[in-house]
């Protein structure tokens, strides 16, 4: 029988084999040097009183055991169930106090993966949401066009225009789709960011060829500042797919012949770009709720637009180590201000 598997009862009983053997022996190698009955008595006496002394110590172990596997396991069972906290022991010399700490440090460790698993179950339900009232209209205008050019003439030029509504209402779904792939790739870490230090102006241009078309549509200005030898540590793709966003609203959001001004800059430990328009501005109390991925004005919804452009901006930014800020009055246009480190 190994070591590791002998329970205490049997343990207990070894050890009484034990020590009543040794006991005899040693009275009997008493009886044989003295051969004094006396001795033998007063030998036995105290190997009596010692034998109780030690039945009554293991029996003060075995209960306090019993009662501390008693306690964890139900603290244990409150812990699954319940969120009950375990009892803090102060006295740090208690026998048991390594493995309440220690305790103390997985009942911390399973609340704050309750707390995880409740946030990711939320934000799974919310974005279910999100995704499902975005996708209502535009099925809801494709079967209407569909089931009009099923179940009724329609001359060949209204059928082209059908065409062309179901082509922009598909374009939406496309890009709706894409847009929430590159979201929960980055959430989820599948796609990494590659920081190196490179020009950022090669990447500002990047993102201004996605715009000048619509700026050119509508008579938009668009002035650029920014040196070719200005170097920042970033990602090229991600960190243009952020700066485009940000100019693509600037563009929906300007009125024509309106201006557009990029300015990149060092700025201490940052390196700073900002991008100012003359668009009709955003009210102050709904500043902090832009970033948030659906999130539109309701006096902007005539305009395309999903709203999740400046939250996946925000993704990118954040993940390189940089954040953004806005500065806006309604009525005198907006700056947004992207930072990123300059290590």
């Amino acid at each position: 029988m190994t070591v590791e598997k002998l329970s205490i009862n049997k343990a207990c009983a070894v050890a009484g084999i034990f020590l009543a053997t040794v006991s005899l022996l040693l009275l009997g190698v008493l009886f044989c040097l003295t051969e004094n009955m006396t001795v033998i008595l007063c030998g036995l006496l105290y190997i009596l009183l010692v034998v109780s002394c030690v039945m009554v110590f293991v029996a003060l172990i075995r209960r306090k055991l019993t009662a501390f596997s008693d306690t964890m396991c139900k603290l244990l069972d409150d812990m699954l169930t319940e969120e009950i906290e375990p009892p803090q022991v102060i006295e740090e010399e208690s026998l048991f106090y390594k493995i309440n700490h220690r305790l103390v440090r997985l009942y911390e460790v399973m609340r704050e993966n309750r707390r995880s698993i409740a946030k990711e179950r939320a934000d799974l339900q919310e974005l279910i949401s999100d995704i499902s009232h975005q996708v209502k209209t535009p099925i809801a205008n494709l079967k209407m066009i569909d089931a009009t050019l099923l179940e009724q003439p329609v001359p060949q030029e209204k059928q082209q225009e059908f065409l062309c509504a179901m082509g922009n209402q598909l374009d939406k779904l496309d890009f709706l789709m894409q847009t929430m792939i590159k979201t929960s790739r980055l959430e989820t870490g599948v796609i990494s960011l590659e920081k190196r230090r490179q020009p950022i102006y090669d990447t500002l241009a990047a993102a201004l060829g996605g715009i000048l078309l619509n700026a050119e549509k509508k008579h938009i200005e668009v002035r650029i500042e920014c040196s070719e030898n200005l170097e920042v540590s970033h990602d090229r793709k991600w960190t243009g797919e952020a700066l485009f966003n940000i100019l693509d609203n600037a563009v929906k959001y300007t009125p024509k012949n309106g201006t557009i001004h990029v300015a990149a800059k060092n700025w201490g430990m940052y390196f700073r770009i900002d991008i100012t328009d003359s668009g009709k501005g955003i009210p102050e109390q709904h500043q902090g709720a832009i970033f948030k991925r659906f999130y539109r004005e309701e006096d902007v919804h005539d305009i395309e637009g999903i709203g999740i452009g400046l939250y996946l901006t925000r993704e990118i930014i954040t993940m390189q180590g940089g954040y953004i800020k806005v500065s806006s009055e309604v009525g005198q246009g907006a700056t947004f201000s992207v930072l990123l480190p300059q290590e």
